[in-house]
């Protein structure tokens, strides 16, 4: 008895120590204090000086291009990924697993380092960094966490449904576009979120690779904001608005996958 009470309490323990930054950020979202944990009262204001134009327009130009970049980097890794764990799925067990181990050093390495990595090879081929080289940075880390997420459901696929299309006339593509898709596709939507997810979440690997051209993403902007002392109010909101999203996000995907497990 006492070991569950244990138990529990840890378990909630972990959950406020997790959830309740975010909270506290949500619930002085509405507020006009410009330091927060200070309350002055209910208000709306930075929720409509978010929505009506009066943010600043650096945050405005970080916002557009963290979206941009993210919508770029998922959709680009979410193809590549897809095909990639095909060709895995396909390959003899050994090399399967080595294909696997090497999919996973990506994941486990540390973000700084594959900052530095990424940075190091876009100078020694003489790329200038900006717009492009961040893309290209968040393509190659969010790729493999894409092949992790189609994986499982190559694994759970009939493998005899492919050859059955192949004898029934369709084309290798065919079979592919037809019948392999159609299966991987909840695993290409997890992986598409996923990989939108980290690609705005990331610093490390951004900071290294963006350059000096002027350029910045939610998370650099907030970086040298708070190195002046302070972070711009409508971030909470802005920081909200996103939580709820991704919040949301991940419900329907849940549900809709126990209602596609219920069907079978």
């Amino acid at each position: 008895m006492m070991t569950k009470i244990l138990a529990k309490a840890y378990l909630w323990f972990l959950l406020a120590l997790l959830y309740a930054p975010i909270l506290i950020i949500m619930i002085f979202s509405f507020t006009e204090a410009k330091v927060l944990g200070n309350w002055t009262g209910f208000s709306t204001k930075l929720y409509s000086s978010l929505f009506s134009g009066g943010m600043h327009h650096s945050l405005m130009n970080a916002i557009w291009n963290t979206f941009a970049i993210a919508m770029l980097a998922a959709s680009i890794s979410t193809m590549l990924g897809s095909i990639a764990a095909i060709g895995i799925y396909n390959l003899r067990s050994r090399a399967r697993g080595i294909m696997n181990f090497t999919n996973n050093i990506p994941i486990m390495n540390p973000d700084i380092i594959t900052g530095v990595s990424l940075f190091l090879l876009f100078v020694s081929f003489g790329i200038s960094q900006g717009f492009t080289t961040v893309v290209l940075a968040h393509i190659a880390f969010c790729t493999p966490y894409v092949v992790l997420s189609v994986m499982p459901r190559l694994k759970k696929m009939n493998s005899n449904i492919y050859e059955a299309a192949l004898d029934l006339g369709a084309t290798p593509f065919q079979a592919l576009r037809k019948v392999i898709l159609p299966e991987i596709l909840p695993g290409m939507i997890s992986g598409f979120i996923l990989a939108f997810t980290l690609s705005i979440d990331d610093f490390a690997v951004t900071i290294f690779t963006i350059g000096n051209e002027g350029l910045e993403t939610l998370s650099t902007y907030i970086y040298a904001d708070a190195r002046k002392g302070g972070l711009t109010p409508e971030l909470r909101p802005l920081s909200t608005i996103i939580f709820v999203t991704v919040l949301v996000l991940l419900i329907v995907i849940n549900k809709r996958a126990e209602k596609q497990e219920k069907e079978k």
